[in-house]
């Protein structure tokens, strides 16, 4: 399906953007809408740093595609990120004949069924969900456009589910992290790669620092950020014991420091309630587990301390640092280690230990590879010579 050009509605849309669209967010708009207007089906990986307006190039892309009708699935991997995609969506399209609902586990049973009949029937435009949209009771009646945020976080049957209801739908997949999958498909040119490196206008460099996991050090970096007016995630990635953490806080700061916390095992209802606290500053520092690693928008936030970063990923530490500097605030992220054994000294340690045998790895391939080209090159002179002799017999 070859979706129309432009119309009205798309203008006046795109012209309230509250913020100034950057070089890059421009172009990459484009690009979609051109492949959107193509005869072929889309495959585009949009790929930017946290913060840099992916989500409103898809919001764009969305609304398109639901003027033209068709339905709009946008599947995010975690039901707090879908909840706050939700409120986006529904915020930009106000005041449009779009219909949007949300699927996840903080919608009811009752509702759920609903939206999925809904969507079967064609009375839905735009559907955000967890893989609750992956369900075999969710189905669609002219599904034109899915989206994939946070695409590094899907496997490649997830992503094939929605392709094997409708062999011609677009589909848009975004990430600030893509796996080498992903990537070298992107690069090698199966897949079309629109990438977003221009930040937003008075975005500052996020000050990032390794740091012991002590008192002072702890205490200074929240209370320098509250005395400032901000407010401070604390990402503590064990269920177990966060309760302990958020105790730990409270003792090591004054009373006025107000601190909660959250975490992805706790009743939906009760989970919803602390972020939208949160959100709406009734609690300086929440005290989370990874769950806020997907694209929150809390632009008040702009300090953040990571316990125990040695046993989070790169791309992790990645996302997790992302969650601030999403204003024209100066942001900062602390990565706290153990006192012995911390993160320099293992990758010293690493290092040492890997030198010997990384360097016997090396010699063995570079011998192997050597005996390997002179061997392709013993055949292909092989070849001609053999191909010359049956020249010279056929003349």
């Amino acid at each position: 399906f070859a979706f129309p050009p432009d119309k009205p509605w798309q203008r006046e849309m795109e012209a309230s953007f509250a913020y100034e669209e950057t070089e890059h967010q421009l172009r990459a708009t484009a690009e979609v809408k051109r492949d959107m207007e193509a005869p072929r089906p889309m495959d585009r990986l949009l790929c930017g740093d946290v913060g840099f307006g992916k989500t409103e190039v898809a919001v764009r892309a969305a609304f398109k595609a639901a003027l033209s009708g068709k339905q709009v699935a946008i599947l995010v991997p975690t039901t707090v990120l879908a909840m706050q995609h939700h409120g986006t969506v529904s915020e930009r399209l106000q005041g449009y004949p779009v219909n949007v609902a949300m699927l996840s586990r903080f919608v009811s049973s009752a509702r759920q069924k609903a939206v999925a009949q809904a969507a079967t029937e064609g009375k839905v435009d735009v559907v955000i969900g967890t893989h609750r949209l992956l369900s075999k009771d969710v189905r669609f009646r002219d599904l034109g456009l899915v989206i994939i945020d946070e695409e590094h976080r899907f496997g490649v049957r997830h992503k094939d589910t929605f392709r094997a209801m409708k062999r011609n739908v677009d589909v848009l997949s975004m990430t600030a992290t893509p796996i080498p999958r992903t990537l070298s498909m992107a690069i090698s040119g199966i897949r079309d790669f629109s990438v977003i490196d221009t930040p937003p206008r008075n975005r500052l460099p996020i000050h990032t620092e390794i740091l012991p996991f002590d008192d002072d050090s702890i205490r200074d970096a929240v209370m320098r950020e509250i005395d400032r007016g901000g407010q401070v995630f604390f990402v503590h990635n064990r269920v177990q014991s966060i309760a302990v953490m958020e105790g730990f806080l409270r003792r090591l700061h004054p009373d006025r420091v107000r601190i909660t916390h959250a975490h992805g095992q706790m009743h939906e209802r009760e989970l919803e309630r602390r972020m939208i606290d949160f959100l709406e500053r009734k609690f300086d520092v929440l005290v989370c587990t990874m769950i806020i690693e997907a694209v929150l928008d809390f632009p008040n936030v702009n300090t953040i301390v990571i316990n125990r970063a040695d046993r989070f990923g790169l791309a992790q530490i990645y996302q997790l640092r992302g969650r601030v500097g999403r204003s024209d605030r100066k942001a900062y992220a602390y990565l706290l280690e153990e006192q012995r054994g911390g993160l320099l000294d293992q990758l010293e340690y690493r290092s040492a230990r890997q030198s010997e045998p990384h360097r016997k790895a090396v010699e063995y391939f570079d011998c192997l590879l050597f005996t390997t080209r002179k061997n392709i090159e013993k055949r292909i002179g092989k070849s001609l010579d053999n191909l010359k002799h049956l020249l010279v017999n056929l003349s």
